[in-house]
């Protein structure tokens, strides 16, 4: 249709609007190569579509009303070592997405190579544990998914979900958030409030090879869009000390750690992990309760065995319980 932005100018005015600057309407057009009508009408599309507040001024023109550091790329491989940059130079940035992990979990069915990464602005449908909703405000968040192939089988990679949160912690470390920690499975946590999370999903034949996504989502600002959310959470913004960073440095550095982490866990799985693991997790000691879909399970928590599985003592007896099957939660004390 006449006057219409496509998808890709659409991300071109948005990257216009990024720097929370006044931009006019005619400017826009003449750098879109559209009308003054169709800018107005994509810039009302991306806030009812996206969830950004715009400002509109009559001869000033249009801003957004908080400036956005939009996912670059080129940014991001400026950032990774010389060592790591080789290993992801498939990188593919969607504006918007069902799921990082969903999409990259299609594409490595269709072989993508190992390395492949898989960044989104916003995600419709992200998910976390269990089929629960990971909100996805657009462009405040890292939304992250990284595919690995293995020669090992799928149920040799169980472990992998609990190594790849210490490297998230490790991230956060760089940048002054100390007091992040890690609950068991794969729950980032600050002061017992959510600060990211991990969904792994693996693929493959019996005895091997397999294929891994990891997806990280991790809370940099949330605002208002975190109203909805049915546990304490948490976004890095509000947290005091942090060392000021940049949205596509953060993915770098995740990225830096996840493949160290990988390394890692290639050459000794999960073993080498447990004593760094025990250092970050805010729960080990305390009493927890522990549920299946039949029963609870109250005790004190004992930390994790070389499978990744929770060890608990409940009167007397130690019980393992694996991730799959289970949550867990610090036992009430009032």
């Amino acid at each position: 249709m006449p006057g219409c932005i496509s998808m890709n100018k659409r991300d071109r005015l948005l990257r216009e609007l990024a720097d929370g600057r006044f931009h006019s309407g005619e400017a826009l057009a003449r750098r879109l190569g559209v009308t003054r009508a169709a800018v107005w009408k994509q810039v009302k599309g991306l806030g009812r579509e996206l969830g950004l507040e715009i400002d509109s001024v009559t001869g000033r023109g249009y801003r957004l009303a908080q400036p956005i550091e939009l996912l670059d790329p080129a940014r991001i491989q400026a950032c990774l070592s010389p060592a790591v940059r080789h290993r992801f130079q498939r990188m593919h940035i969607h504006s918007t997405i069902e799921s990082t992990n969903t999409w990259l979990m299609r594409e490595a069915a269709r072989e993508a190579p190992s390395g492949t990464v898989c960044l989104a602005e916003h995600q419709t449908a992200g998910k976390g544990r269990h089929g629960r909703q990971w909100v996805s405000p657009f462009g405040r968040n890292i939304y992250l998914s990284l595919l690995w192939r293995f020669e090992r089988s799928p149920v040799e990679l169980s472990g992998l979900s609990l190594a790849a949160g210490i490297g998230v912690i490790r991230a956060l470390r760089r940048i002054a958030c100390h007091e992040a920690g890690l609950k068991w499975p794969n729950d980032i946590l600050w002061r017992g409030k959510k600060l990211a999370g991990l969904l792994l999903e693996v693929a493959g034949e019996a005895a091997g090879p397999s294929h891994l996504v990891i997806g990280v989502g991790l809370n940099l600002q949330l605002d208002a869009a975190g109203s909805g959310i049915d546990q304490p959470w948490i976004d890095l913004v509000s947290i005091p000390d942090v060392r000021a960073y940049s949205r596509n440095e953060l993915v770098a550095g995740l990225l830096e750690n996840l493949f160290e982490i990988i390394t890692e866990y290639e050459q000794s799985g999960l073993t080498r992990f447990i004593e760094e693991w025990d250092r970050y997790d805010l729960l080990k000691g305390s009493e927890v309760v522990v549920r299946n879909a039949s029963r609870s399970y109250q005790g004190e928590h004992l930390g994790i065995d070389p499978s990744g599985a929770l060890k608990l003592r409940v009167a007397g007896e130690v019980m393992t319980f694996w991730a799959g099957e289970v949550t867990l939660r610090p036992a009430r004390t009032d």
